[in-house]
This record gives C-alpha cells, structure tokens and sequence, in this order.
C-alpha cells in the first residue's frame, strides 16, 4: 500500500488544495504588510516589538515553506517527493510552530511584566535582551524539530496521506516518552503560563481601576493596556485553539487503534490548525486603526497605479502599527492628549512596550 497516495476522493483533494492556497495567499499578504509596516518605523521601534516582528516571521515562513507543496499534492492526489520531501514537511511544520508558540509565551511573560509597572517611564527590556530573546524562541525550535532526526520521534505521512508530521501511530511503542514529553513543553505548559500571565495582568488592571477615585475618568495609560491584553490574549487563543484540536487527534491516535479515526475527521484538524498563519494580520487589522489605514491606502494604490507603495510614516508620528505606551503621558503635568488620539493610541498594534 502507497503510504504518500491520498485516503481521499479527488474531489475533496482538490477543495483542499484550493483551502490550501487561499490560506497560504492570505498568509503570506498579511504578514508580509505587519513586516512592511514594522521596517517603516525600525528606527523608532521599541525592542520587544522584535518579538511581535518574530511572530509575523514565523507565520510567513510556514506559509512560503510548506503550503505551496502541500497545495500541488492535494491536486495530484499523491505526496509530491516521497520521503526526503515528507521529512522536509514534517520539520518545517514543527519548526516554525515551535518558534510561534515560544514567541507567544515570551510576549506573554514580557506584557506581565511591563503591567507590573504601568507609570514607569524605564525601558523594562534593553534592545540586546530582546534579540535574545528572539534567539532563544528559534534555537528552542530547532532543538525540537531536530529530535526526530536524530531517533527520538519520528516524521511521516498523515493518515490521510497528503500532508506529513511528526509520526504519531508509529511512536505508540518507541517514542511514547517524546510525545508526551512535546505536548508537555510545546502545548500545556506554555498554554499554562499564557493563561497565568493575562490573568495577571487582567488581575492588575481591575485593580488599578477598582483603585481611583474617579471611576468615570480612566487614564489613557489603562485604556491602553487593557486593549493591548485583549489583542494579546485574541492571537494567543487564535494559536492555541487552532493546534488544540489537531492535538488532540494526534494523542488520540498514538494510543488508540490506527483506523479509530477516519482519514476525512483526521483531515479538519489539520486543515484548521494550518488557518494559524492568518489571526494575526486579521487581528491588527480589526483592532488598530492605522494598520487598517495603511493595508487600505496600499489596496487603493495598486489598483489605480503601477507602483505599489505605503506612506511615509514620518509624516504622521502616530502612524505606527505597534503599540508602545508612553509612559510620560500618564505623569502628572504632562499633557492630556486629545480623545481622537488617545483612541487612535489605544488601538495600535502590538502588545508590547
């Protein structure tokens, strides 16, 4: 029996396929402009944003490397490449979703720790400690995806054959310790310490505010954090929620009997977790109105002329898509910026400082 031949009906090959390229389009646009925008204002970023940029780098990488092949093998009906392109898949896909969760778990930790000090005008993380950190969510991924490599874990087909990853079935009897071993490090705990930092941080603002004295007048600053913790908790549960399921199955068919699972149920999870790559753009492009405005201005230029370009951002120093909040808008004596702004502020991008 062909291992790579698809369990599947042409039909739902090429739905799939056709899935496929819409979600890789989608992905690759999306986060190609949070970049775009990001190396417009390099000069003025602040250096935990690396990790908001890690993260659009992230979703991009798995959009270029894996989808484009998996798109030509759902409309072949057959896994393109045999097992030197099934192993590449199977990496590529562990690779860049170890690297995405990491990131959102440092994000996490870094936002606890910016609301810790809300008023604080001090740079809580210096640019050289967020380029480890940055270091750190891909060396930490590459450790993992190398594991299978070398005997611990192992990459192969999907039961549904058109699609590869880490071999579940056939790590029921000799690699029992690394599975549970991944879910522990790449899923439940990093899931853990997300949910226990933006309760937190939810916990911290609910103080502050239970705190002033006039309920009815919120400090921008508070405006500010409690949108950014809602972005930040949105991309997280986007990424979780996508890959839970797919886990789920997974772990179900490591230790359940091989045919439990229909090749057509098996397929939805990992179609779904592959829709990862496309929350974060769609979220920014919700939540900031400047992100909205640029993705729009740029829409509008290529349709009516040859050259495709975004706006300068210098001409508009709000024109930002991370959210950095300045502290010294919040100082006593300093200036109230107007309601227009401070909504503008409140709904920039990222959730760092």
């Amino acid at each position: 029996m062909d291992i790579y031949s698809s369990k599947l009906s042409p039909a739902v090959d090429y739905g799939i396929g056709a899935f496929l390229l819409l979600i890789a389009i989608l992905s690759i646009v999306g986060n190609l402009m949070v970049l775009v925008m990001a190396y417009k204002r390099s000069n003025h970023m602040k250096p935990p944003e690396l990790l908001s940029v890690n993260l659009a780098v992230t979703d991009l990488g798995a959009a270029v490397t894996m989808y484009p092949l998996a798109v030509a093998s759902a409309w072949n009906h057959h896994w393109i490449g045999g097992d030197v392109t099934c192993v590449y898949y199977g990496l590529m896909g562990f690779f860049f979703g170890a690297a995405s969760m990491m990131t959102l778990t440092i994000m996490a930790i870094v936002r606890f720790i910016v609301s810790l000090t809300l008023q604080s005008p001090k740079e809580k993380i210096s640019k050289r400690n967020a380029k480890i950190l940055v270091a750190t969510t891909w060396l930490y991924a590459l450790l993992w995806a190398l594991f299978p490599l070398i005997g611990w874990g192992k990459y192969g087909p999907e039961s549904f054959g058109l699609s590869c990853t880490l071999a579940w079935r056939d790590m029921k009897e000799q690699s029992q310790s690394f599975v549970i071993t991944i879910f522990l490090m790449n899923l439940i705990l990093p899931a853990i310490i997300i949910m226990s930092c933006y309760s937190g941080i939810a916990v911290k603002l609910y103080v502050t505010y239970k705190s002033m004295d006039d309920s009815n007048h919120i400090p921008n600053m508070i405006k500010m954090q409690r949108r950014l913790m809602v972005i930040a908790v949105l991309i997280s549960i986007g990424f979780v929620g996508c890959w839970a399921p797919y886990g789920i199955i997974s772990l179900w068919s490591v230790y359940r009997p091989g045919d439990s699972i229909p090749p057509e149920v098996s397929m939805l999870p990992c179609l779904f977790a592959k829709t990862s790559t496309i929350y974060n753009p769609l979220i920014y492009y919700v939540f900031s109105k400047n992100f909205k405005r640029e993705v729009n201005q740029l829409s509008r230029l290529c349709g009516r002329s040859n050259i495709c370009h975004t706006s300068d951002a210098k001409i508009d120093p709000d024109n930002t898509i991370f959210l950095v909040c300045d502290p010294n808008k919040s100082k006593p004596g300093a200036e109230e910026p107007t309601l227009e702004k401070s909504e503008e502020n409140e709904t920039q991008l990222m959730p760092n400082q």
